[in-house]
This record gives C-alpha cells, structure tokens and sequence, in this order.
C-alpha cells in the first residue's frame, strides 16, 4: 500500500478489525519511511451492479450518488453522516439481492424504505422529488400514507 504522504510502499499493520457490519476489514497503517499512519479498508470485490435508467441506459451503481441524495434530503436534520453512510450500505445490499440489474426506480423505492425508518422529514423531502410532486395534494396524500397506521380487523 503506498503512503499518502510521502508515497513510499514500506509499511506495516498497526491494527486490523472488522468495518460496515462484517462486510469489510479496517486496517490502520504505519509507513516506515515517515512514521504516519493512514486507514485502508480491504472488500470482496463483487460483481458489478447495474442502474438502468428510465430512459433505457444502463451504468454502474454509484452508492456516492445515494448517500449524496440522503444528504440533500437530510440537510438541517439530526442524523450524522455515518447514518447516511449506513443507508446507502443497506440500500445496496438490498439491491444486490435482487440481481446484477436493477432499475432506477428500485433504487428510489429502497431508499425511500430507509428514509422512512430514520426521519420522516427527509422521506418527505426524497419521495417530493423522486415521485415529482407539483402540488400541496401531492405532499398531503404522501403524509396520509406516512402517518397511516391501521389495527387489525377484529373479528366478531
């Protein structure tokens, strides 16, 4: 592993623990020409997952792009960037569950699921632009489905 700061390939292990739920290995690094230290993380390098877009192309998921549309739906709201970090890992896994296709709009959907679970502010800001609202009905049908919670039927 090359050195940030110095760029040297000399280095050695300093600690080494499990990162993002099992999924990756955290290792903190001490080059030997500098004496700095520097993380890596070391992942099993998966099959790539593909978006296919509304309009037919198909690219590579970007989980920057999730967690970039997390943010903007959380801006000003209480939840940190590690929570923001954990959605867009939860939003990918879910989605490499379903295949090595997936469509932008599972994508939209998976997200919108998380959002709901952590702020219901942010899931209305998400779902606003995602399912393109133009009015205030449009919000007010969204929040009836938020806070729409029913019991179950009795029976007599």
């Amino acid at each position: 592993m090359r050195c940030p700061w110095c760029q040297s390939l000399e280095d050695k292990v300093v600690d080494s623990r499990l990162a993002e739920d099992g999924v990756a290995i955290r290792r903190r690094r001490e080059c030997l020409s500098c004496n700095r230290r520097f993380t890596t993380y070391e992942r099993l390098e998966e099959a790539p997952l593909w978006v296919v877009k509304r309009a037919g192309q198909r690219e590579p998921f970007d989980r920057a792009k999730v967690v970039s549309g997390v943010r903007a739906a959380t801006k000003n709201r209480p939840v940190t960037e590690e929570r923001l970090e954990e959605i867009a890992q939860r939003v990918e896994e879910a989605l490499r569950g379903e295949g090595v296709e997936v469509s932008s709009q599972q994508i939209g959907v998976a997200v919108l699921e998380r959002l709901r679970e952590v702020d219901d502010v942010a899931y209305l800001r998400f779902a606003s632009v995602y399912k393109g609202f133009e009015d205030l009905g449009d919000f007010q049908r969204e929040v009836g489905l938020l806070t729409k919670t029913t019991e179950p039927k009795r029976r007599a």
